[in-house]
């Protein structure tokens, strides 16, 4: 039985559909977006729009730009020689929040998952390369999450870049800020003993 009418329906269905979002959560944001005033709604409707059309991948990092080149790449003061390679844009954002690295990032748009049928061509591996061969980089630092995924695909980038020459390091993983030890696993413990620093 349908509680709602068709229009509202539909938006619900739409919102559903978007990651993250359950029926309960696209409900609440349909009947938000429903009780805004039609100029706001314009506005957001107008932003999605514009962003789809505009938004596209940095020609230097591959992060999601609406220019040639994102912000970063395009900055002068950052340091060329160091490149992060990240697995998606909101990795590349949690970094730059912290406001302590100044070099340059490289977007890989997934991690390599064999179970999921993702193989080392379907992620920015290739273009990664070619800005190693292009560039005087001394540093490539993996930044990939701590998952099966992640550390599978760091290894395999490990694998393609030590024959160059070029430095390649691994962030460090373990025991987060406010975490209780009882409760963290062995795989974390054993890494935050591994990458563990003088005081």
């Amino acid at each position: 039985m349908e509680y709602y009418s068709k229009e509202i329906s539909n938006l619900i269905a739409e919102l559903s559909d978007l990651p993250s979002i359950g029926s309960k959560s696209a409900q609440r944001l349909a009947f938000h977006i429903l009780g805004m005033d039609e100029e706001k709604v314009n506005d957001l409707a107008n932003a999605i729009v514009q962003a789809r059309k505009n938004v596209r991948y940095c020609k230097e990092c591959f992060t999601l730009t609406d220019d040639e080149l994102c912000p970063i790449c395009s900055n002068p003061k950052r340091n060329k020689n160091v490149i992060m390679v990240v697995e998606d844009t909101r990795d590349l954002a949690a970094y730059e929040k912290t406001g302590k690295f100044d070099g340059v990032y490289h977007v890989l748009h997934g991690a390599i998952s064999p179970m999921a049928g993702i193989g080392p061509g379907d992620i920015k591996l290739k273009e990664l390369m070619v800005r190693l061969q292009q560039n005087d980089v001394q540093e490539v630092i993996v930044a990939t999450n701590s998952s099966l995924e992640g550390e599978t695909t760091a290894a395999y980038i490990s694998k393609l870049i030590k024959p160059t020459g070029i430095r390649v390091s691994r962030i460090a993983s373990g025991v987060p800020v406010g975490g209780n030890l009882e409760y963290i696993d062995e795989v974390t413990l054993l890494r935050a003993l591994d990458g563990r620093t003088e005081l």
